[in-house]
């Protein structure tokens, strides 16, 4: 990911851009620039990072696979990431051997997976002879695919996941594979917090969540199956509900994902959940899509009696006036908004809410809804068939 805002404000920038918008960021590494981002624009942000990338526990594994590859002497060399790279390459030079690994990757052919390993082989002083299309592990097996390997040895240096799949693909096609993994990733230690962002999610309390690696997208699925809220997380994001058991009580306006590219998405389709994906896959094109898309989509309008009623977020504007909405108060009235004056059944309504309301707690909730609006009259009860925002 690269493209992170500095100092200067885009074309654009509002401090209030993303005023009254909750935005869960599952990502730890870099995460601070993202959350600053949204911050500055006056969203409300819950970090809960769901993975965390750790180095090899054990150096002598990787040592073993560097003078593997140094001995074998390969013909091409796959670089995959940027931190990866780097962190080889202080291996190597920590075990006294750094010097000899360039020399003998200077003679392969260097194919990268995007730019910012591009920056990272440049930067060991070795050039690349090329980068995938779609900045993918997959397409860059594609490129050495497009020639004849059989015989030939190739060394991929892995990111935090092993891709059998894509490893199986240069062995079946007759090439030699060494690998070798710098890094990987495992789950946060801080599971209560991620728990927090899953309930919250359930709950439609937040509007937009954003992922930058699929393995933390992985990661907050099998939170939410380990919290046996699989199939809420899942109608929240508005996946599919005959798959994934989503009733009728769904979230109208479903939480937004967005992921930083087609690879991260990846667990998220598998689930039914379709995120929005900038056409370049860097940090800023995914930050000003998130705000484009919040601010486009995600602001919901009705003319009511009492003039425009404006619902951003967790926040209503009624006739000029802004106030905050808790959040069962939030969820009844983005309900009834979202009805646009049609008669919400009190059944259905009851539904929406993050928490199960009985015959008493409905009327507690609306009483209360009532109440924080600037005019309680806004929100009306139709005898014997439910409630409506009057017209």
């Amino acid at each position: 990911m690269d493209d992170i805002e500095g100092a200067a404000q885009p074309p654009g920038f509002r401090p209030d851009q993303l005023e009254g918008f909750r935005i869960g960021v599952t990502s730890d590494r870099r995460s601070e620039d993202l959350i600053a981002a949204f911050e500055r624009r006056g969203a409300e942000v819950l970090h809960a990072p769901t993975i965390k990338m750790a180095g090899v526990a054990d150096d002598g594994h990787l040592e073993r696979e560097t003078r593997a590859i140094i001995a074998a002497r390969p013909a091409i060399l796959l670089a995959t990431t940027s931190y990866g790279l780097r962190r080889w390459f202080e291996a190597a030079d920590a075990a006294g051997f750094g010097h000899e690994l360039v020399e003998v990757l200077s003679a392969a052919r260097v194919l990268v997976r995007g730019p910012k390993a591009r920056g990272a082989v440049r930067a060991a002083g070795l050039d690349d002879s090329g980068m995938s299309e779609r900045e993918t592990t997959e397409s860059l097996i594609d490129m050495v695919l497009a020639g004849d390997v059989r015989g030939t040895t190739v060394a991929v240096q892995l990111h935090g996941a092993t891709d059998s799949g894509q490893l199986a693909r240069l062995r079946d096609a007759g090439a030699s594979v060494l690998t070798v993994r710098p890094y990987f990733w495992q789950e946060h230690e801080d599971q209560a917090r991620v728990a927090r962002l899953v309930a919250a999610i359930a709950a439609g309390a937040v509007d937009a969540v954003t992922f930058t690696s699929a393995p933390a997208a992985d990661a907050l699925l099998r939170a939410a199956e380990r919290e046996g809220r699989l199939d809420e997380l899942l109608a929240a994001f508005g996946a599919d509900a005959a798959s994934s058991g989503a009733g009728a009580g769904a979230a109208p306006v479903p939480v937004l994902a967005a992921a930083v590219g087609p690879v991260t998405a990846e667990p998220l389709l598998e689930h039914g959940i379709e995120p929005v994906v900038p056409e370049r896959f860097r940090m800023g094109a995914l930050i000003k899509l998130v705000c484009d898309e919040l601010e486009t989509s995600r602001v919901l309008c009705v003319e009511t009696a009492f003039g425009s009623v404006l619902l951003r977020g967790r926040v209503a504007e009624i006739g000029g006036m802004r106030v905050a909405l808790s959040p069962v108060s939030l969820a009844l009235f983005r309900r009834l908004v979202h009805a646009g004056g049609a008669i919400v059944p009190r059944d259905r309504l009851a539904l929406a809410a993050p928490e199960p309301l009985d015959e008493h707690g409905m009327d507690v909730a609306i009483s209360r809804l009532r109440q924080s609006l600037p005019e309680p009259k806004l929100v009306e009860t139709v005898v014997k068939r439910g409630y409506r925002l009057i017209r």
